[in-house]
């Protein structure tokens, strides 16, 4: 069931978590009158194990022996230095990248995926509710559900689930109900369909659809990123690179990841974070999010509170966000179409310890085919932002003529997301950004609707 013994060791015991050590102390969520949120308050959604993660100042939490023998059929995912890339580039720069694309569902959603059901199963819920864009969480809960002998219904965004039907395929090949969204079972998929029955969906969208499912039927609810407890399962990844970038005696100097609710992301830069903020790191070493032009989060967006979903049923969170009522365009990195961003990375970027870039989608996929053509790995289109900077990156040093190190998150293969490769190869995938206006109008519209609704 394991890798190989001597592996074992490089696959951690326990998560780590940034909250203590955050240069702030984090915002808390908030109700409608303004009154923080509590973990009795998240535990109608989610596991009592969970709520207490959510709301946890413990640096570092153990990860069940149950949770981590599953982990051990994919993990330690390997670490890996693009050297093909790096001579295609001409460049200096050394280019590691950390494949989460070896597990089952093909992604990093697993690692949370897993641990979540895992305490879900723990209490006697025989049913979970959630959302995914590109299909990699919904495939991963699946995955996950079917271990724990767990039901799992997914809303899954209507434009991909038209993009990807093998994703679907894959989901119920485990066992799960995938429903397109918005759809006609809830209040709130309703409502959108009205306004535009062909309505492509977005990720705000879907969690409205399956929190208020969860909440309707006494299922629970399992989320793929944004939340504090999901970032910190995410951990392993970080954990594991840690210790394999040393093995071959180098470190970085930038740490990338692609970034939607920022969950990969802060997998992999969290144990560097606290490398840094302990005195153990070994360089000065620099944190970047990269998102798409089309959802321009962290580099256009706002840092204030605002809705986690679009139909309004889940607490405030102090973020940046784009407002949750944008409609976000239907690219095909739907794993990024989010209007906000994880609280813990947004307060990061707002102080200015991480940094943020974002990429139009034709390019994001130029820098996957060159990444494909060197070094054999088709990106899922989430992923290769992540390729597209380190690539820019790269080329920096390369004009400077500097030795750096670049790590990044390959968070996923693109074995099933070729329709969206076939569109950029036949020149009809479009760039999509939206203007300045449109954004800010987005903002003040929320920050009015929550002025209303708040003392």
């Amino acid at each position: 069931m394991s890798r190989a013994p001597q592996y074992e060791w490089m696959v951690p015991r326990r998560w780590y978590n940034i909250v203590p050590d955050l240069p702030k102390p984090l915002p808390p969520y908030l109700k409608p009158n303004g009154e923080p949120v509590g973990p009795r308050d998240f535990e109608v959604l989610f596991a009592k194990e969970l709520a207490k993660q959510e709301f946890s100042g413990e640096r570092w939490i153990d990860i069940p022996q149950e949770v981590r023998e599953v982990y051990l059929i994919w993990r330690p995912t390997p670490l890996i230095r693009a050297k093909r890339l790096e001579a295609a580039l001409k460049t200096p720069a050394r280019i590691y990248y950390k494949f989460e694309g070896v597990s089952p569902p093909g992604s990093h959603k697993p690692n949370t995926a897993v641990a979540q059901l895992y305490y879900i199963s723990r209490e006697g819920v025989d049913r979970v509710t959630t959302e995914t864009g590109a299909g990699q969480w919904g495939s991963s809960v699946a995955f996950a559900a079917s271990l724990f002998g767990v039901k799992a219904t997914v809303y899954m965004v209507r434009a991909s689930y038209l993009q990807k039907p093998y994703r679907r395929v894959l989901m119920e090949l485990w066992g799960a109900e995938v429903v397109p969204s918005p759809s006609d079972r809830t209040e709130a998929g309703r409502k959108f369909l009205a306004e535009d029955p062909n309505h492509p969906g977005s990720l705000g969208i879907a969690i409205s659809e399956a929190v208020e499912d969860a909440v309707r039927s006494g299922a629970k609810y399992v989320l793929g990123s944004v939340l504090n407890h999901v970032l910190i399962h995410q951990t392993v990844i970080g954990l594991e690179a840690l210790e394999q970038i040393r093995y071959f005696n180098d470190y970085p100097d930038y740490v990338v990841g692609a970034c939607g609710g920022g969950s990969s992301f802060s997998g992999l830069f969290w144990p560097f974070y606290y490398e840094k903020k302990s005195g153990r790191a070994e360089k000065e070493v620099k944190f970047i999010a990269v998102e798409p032009a089309a959802v321009p989060t962290l580099t256009r967006g706002k840092y204030m509170y605002d809705l986690g979903d679009t139909a309004g049923l889940t607490p405030l969170i102090k973020m940046y966000t784009v407002g949750h009522g944008y409609k976000p365009p239907p690219i095909h990195a739907g794993g990024l179409r989010y209007h906000g961003c994880a609280p813990t990375l947004s307060l990061l970027v707002a102080e200015g310890e991480v940094g943020a870039v974002a990429y139009k989608q034709t390019e994001v996929f130029e820098a996957a085919r060159l990444f494909a053509a060197t070094e054999g790995v088709v990106p899922a289109p989430e992923s290769a932002h992540a390729v597209k900077a380190a690539v820019d990156l790269a080329l920096q040093a390369k004009r400077e003529g500097r030795e750096v190190t670049i790590l990044f998150n390959m968070s996923g293969h693109g074995l099933l997301d070729l329709t969206a490769y076939d569109e950029y190869m036949r020149g009809v995938l479009q760039d999509v950004e939206p203007s300045p206006e449109e954004i800010m109008a987005h903002i003040l519209k929320a920050a009015e609707l929550l002025k209303t609704q708040t003392p």
